[in-house]
């Protein structure tokens, strides 16, 4: 139930503001996060501990298999309609270097074992060691012609409904399909390629922009 998780936040476009948090506001040389006020940069800032520390966990101690707290379900306004979990990934700021790591870990081995092993042996070193490395942006890749894109590129916006270790997030997103040229779809396409050698070409990615204000 919400009233027994630990941590509730919610993040909207209908509140004044997110609700006071535990955490230590963080100033970064991005300009977009230097325009929050402390608590939507102490909540952001949270909110990608919170994210790296479960990544973290999860290739170190579980394959790299998505938790459910890298899986939020999707809400639709008026009346939060329930479009299902979908997986998530964070990147960093500076992501085209890690973009090139992983391109090259792909296309390196046809065998997926060694492409995973490739994958968690990168990951689970340093990777989620400074939340303040990524951005607040997420992405998500999609099946061809998905009924979800089709609904979230018209919808424009959607609730993202976080939830795992008694922590809970519900998040106010923007949402935008990205084309193959920007650096957030090749990241997130080398990404899951490692995990998943199937993935079909004309695969859809969405990008996720929190409103933390």
């Amino acid at each position: 139930m919400m009233s027994q998780l630990k941590g509730w936040h919610e993040f909207s476009n209908n509140t004044d503001g997110p609700k006071p948090i535990a955490g230590k506001s963080m100033i970064e040389d991005d300009p977009k996060v230097a325009l929050l006020d402390p608590a939507g940069q102490a909540a952001r800032h949270e909110f990608l501990g919170w994210q790296c520390r479960i990544r973290q966990l999860s290739v170190r101690q579980s394959g790299g298999r998505p938790t459910s707290g890298m899986r939020p379900r999707v809400l639709l306004a008026p009346d939060d309609t329930d479009l299902g979990g979908i997986v998530v990934l964070i990147r960093k700021k500076a992501s085209q270097e890690v973009t090139s790591q992983l391109q090259h870990m792909a296309r390196k081995t046809r065998d997926p074992a060694e492409r995973r092993e490739s994958a968690l042996h990168f990951l689970a070193a340093a990777y989620y060691q400074r939340p303040g490395e990524f951005s607040d942006e997420l992405t998500a890749l999609f099946g061809p012609r998905s009924a979800r894109v089709g609904q979230l590129v018209q919808a424009r916006q959607c609730t993202l409904d976080f939830e795992q270790f008694e922590q809970r997030y519900r998040l106010s997103c923007r949402v935008e399909e990205l084309m193959e040229s920007d650096e957030a779809f090749q990241f997130t396409y080398w990404h899951n390629s490692l995990f998943n050698p199937s993935i079909p070409g004309d695969a859809q990615i969405l990008r996720f922009k929190p409103n933390w204000s």
